[in-house]
């Protein structure tokens, strides 16, 4: 058996551990979200958390955990009878990213229900974490169907499972813990509001915190069960605070004082619903417990808001999550008044070291040396992300940009000696709007998401097949179509259907599918003029929006000067594309070519990489190719043309978007598109309200290779 590393060894991270601490305590907090980068010990943290957790009295032999004391009445497993306990220790139970919803909520035997008549239930994790802690690590990975079953099971307490009228229900209350990268991509705000907390972590930049990480985590890799024993003092000191801070809890008071505080935090951050109030009101009297009081001060309404609110306030989706600290304090003096001391704790007059785990705090004596503060009363102070404002397109450098800006139109500033008119600073993006939807033609069978067609576990039914493995989704009327011309055969003589195992059939459903979005944006001097770039901008933003919303991987590739750069590998966070359009500079010449052939390099190696993932092209350009002159060979023009032909022959979907303006047209983009076999499209047309976006769409490839 794995030695877990010591909880108390961990070094630094204090809002993680606080966070995961007050869970411990409280969980009915509602779980918390750890946010950050890869090799910040999350993990370690979060299945560190579990070994500290009191032991749970659970029904002998009962697959879902009841409690002896009060068993649940619609446990699968029961009735239990009384005096059938047995103690043992909180579950954790990872959920791994490529889980299908039958193991996450379990599974109904189908063929059992129809042929014997029998109820037969295989549990899934769900159940094997009630009353334990359920660990969802890269949950931003996780299809959205998943993460809606695991969250709806966390706020209710209860899993259902329902199988073509078979029903099965089962507690299923655990601490929820979820660790993500934002690289990766982000969770809907949607899904970000259901998690209680919310903590960041990065790695330490003080040299000698990072030399006591080393140091420990070499001790335990070459002895835990050594190191372990070493720590084993401040992990029971630390257990036993938890077990008091859980025993307190019902007495602490959250008086009228704190409830108004809280409110006007609230109110004042602009949250959406009530949920903040609530969780905030929970992590509050959490963090009275943790500190040993019976009454919530200021302190812990500041220190619970600065856990609970930051992912709340992330209105829209490429809004960084975060607090303004000068604001949350600013709101919590105008409850300054002079208030009489509050009654002692149990123990004597409290501070925040009284608690049981001594006056260093959890982890006791050898965490001071090492900086390490998990018994701090409050996060520490986290500075909100620097991130242009993705909505409203301002940015540092597009005020310092210059006037010098050449007009709409003016194709001039991408020639010249060594290259044309050379960079010049990124301006920012207009206001983005809502666009129209652009499909990969044919039926896919992708990622579950938005955006193409695509056969899928949900969605609605098309037809029936012979069952491929378990059976999961039952075709009740192809399986009575396939059973009824046996009836007489088999002996049928009373009212029931006689079913067997080769009459079966499952559904056959068509929902949609995420594709892989790959911008193409021409960044060269004949795009360069402010307003034509913050244009452009604004309309790639727009669709970065839109594919963010139809779960789309998207990756960026620009191409300027003399060659083409893949700015964003294809990725998850549709934020990380915003942000790189967001500084992208522009200038020098337009090598058309290069962009076009970086892209089939990119989409050839994404599809062994990912070969259910259908790719949609979308180049946006004014269609002007020009480079270096060349002594013979083809033009860049030709070049261009060439590129267009290869990927066009390997059957990909493609839209061009025109960027050409001004008075005198020469129609480029549109000879590009026809190269391509792509769909040209005006910014004008992107917009899902204009009207001839209502009779355009993807046109579809031809080659019947790739377009089946």
């Amino acid at each position: 058996m794995t030695t877990t590393y010591p909880f108390s060894a961990i070094v630094g991270m204090d809002g993680l551990r606080l966070g995961l601490l007050l869970n411990a305590v409280s969980p009915a907090v509602g779980g918390v979200l750890v946010r950050g980068e890869k090799g910040t010990a999350k993990s370690t943290a979060v299945r560190a958390i579990a070994a500290l957790l009191p032991a749970v009295d659970v029904v002998a032999g009962c697959r879902f955990s009841c409690d002896p004391a009060a068993p649940d009445p619609s446990c699968p497993d029961g009735p239990h009878e009384p005096d059938t306990g047995e103690a043992r220790p909180a579950r954790m139970v990872e959920l791994p990213v490529g889980a299908s919803e039958d193991r996450l909520v379990g599974a109904l035997d189908i063929e059992r229900a129809l042929s014997d008549g029998v109820k037969a239930f295989e549990p899934g994790l769900l159940a094997d974490a009630h009353r334990g802690v359920l660990y969802v690590d890269e949950v931003n990975l996780l299809h959205d169907h998943l993460i809606d079953l695991l969250l709806d099971a966390a706020a209710m307490g209860a899993s259902y499972v329902e199988r073509e009228g078979v029903s099965v229900r089962h507690a299923a209350r655990f601490l929820l813990v979820g660790t993500m990268n934002p690289e990766e991509g982000e969770l809907r705000p949607q899904l970000l509001d259901r998690f209680g907390l919310t903590v960041e972590v990065a790695a330490s930049r003080d040299t000698d915190e990072r030399v006591e990480v080393v140091r420990r985590r070499l001790a335990y890799d070459e002895d835990p069960e050594g190191f372990a024993a070493r720590w084993a003092a401040d992990e029971e000191a630390l257990r036993e605070r938890i077990a008091a801070a859980r025993a307190l809890l019902p007495r602490v008071r959250l008086g009228d004082r704190a409830l108004r505080q809280i409110a006007a935090v609230c109110a004042g951050f602009e949250v959406d619903g009530m949920r903040a109030d609530i969780v905030t009101a929970r992590t509050a009297t959490a963090l009275a417990a943790w500190a040993g009081r019976t009454d919530v001060r200021t302190e812990d309404v500041r220190g619970a808001a600065l856990l609970s609110l930051p992912h709340r306030r992330r209105r829209a989706p490429f809004d960084a999550p975060g607090l303004d600290e000068d604001k949350l304090d600013e709101i919590l003096r105008q409850f300054e008044e002079d208030e009489p001391d509050p009654d002692p704790g149990p123990e004597g007059p409290d501070s925040p070291d009284d608690g049981p785990g001594g006056p260093d705090g959890p982890g006791g004596g050898p965490q001071e040396d090492a900086g390490d503060g998990a018994g701090e009363q409050a996060p520490p102070a986290a500075p909100e992300p620097s991130v242009p404002d993705q909505r409203t397109g301002e940015h540092e450098t597009a005020d310092r940009e210059t006037d010098s800006a050449r007009a709409d139109g003016d194709d001039g500033a991408d020639e010249g000696p060594g290259g044309g008119g050379g960079e010049r600073a990124a301006v920012g993006a207009a206001e983005p709007f809502r666009t129209r939807r652009l499909d990969v033609p044919g039926l896919g069978e992708g990622a579950a998401g938005r955006r193409s067609r695509a056969r899928s576990a949900h969605g609605r039914t098309t037809g029936a097949r012979r069952p491929r493995g378990t059976l999961s989704a039952l075709h009740l009327t192809a399986t009575v179509r396939a059973a009824a011309p046996h009836q007489r055969a088999r002996g049928r003589r009373g009212p029931g259907l006689l079913v067997r195992r080769d009459d079966l059939r499952e559904a056959v459903r068509e929902g949609r599918e995420g594709n892989l979005v790959l911008f193409v944006v021409d960044a060269s001097g004949s795009m360069a003029a402010r307003t034509r770039m913050s244009a452009i901008k604004g309309a790639v933003l727009s669709l970065l929006l839109d594919a963010y919303q139809r779960r789309d991987k998207v990756g960026l590739i620009t191409f300027r000067g003399s060659d083409a750069e893949l700015a964003l590998p294809p990725t998850s966070s549709v934020d990380a594309a915003a942000v790189r359009l967001e500084r992208l500079p522009t200038g020098g010449r337009t090598p058309l070519a290069a962009g076009l052939l970086k892209a089939r390099e990119v989409l050839r190696v994404e599809r062994l990489r990912d070969p259910a993932r259908r790719p949609l092209l979308v180049v946006v350009t004014d269609g002007r190719a020009t480079e270096a002159k060349r002594s013979g060979g083809p033009t860049p023009v030709e070049r261009a043309g060439r590129a267009a032909r290869m990927l066009a022959g390997d059957g990909v979907a493609s839209v061009v978007v025109d960027c050409e303006s001004g008075p005198v047209r020469l129609g480029l983009a549109g000879a590009l598109a026809r190269e391509l076999r792509a769909t040209p499209v005006t910014l004008d047309e992107l917009r899902a309200d204009s009207v001839t976006a209502l009779v355009r769409d993807v046109r579809t490839v031809s080659n019947p290779r790739r377009a089946a």
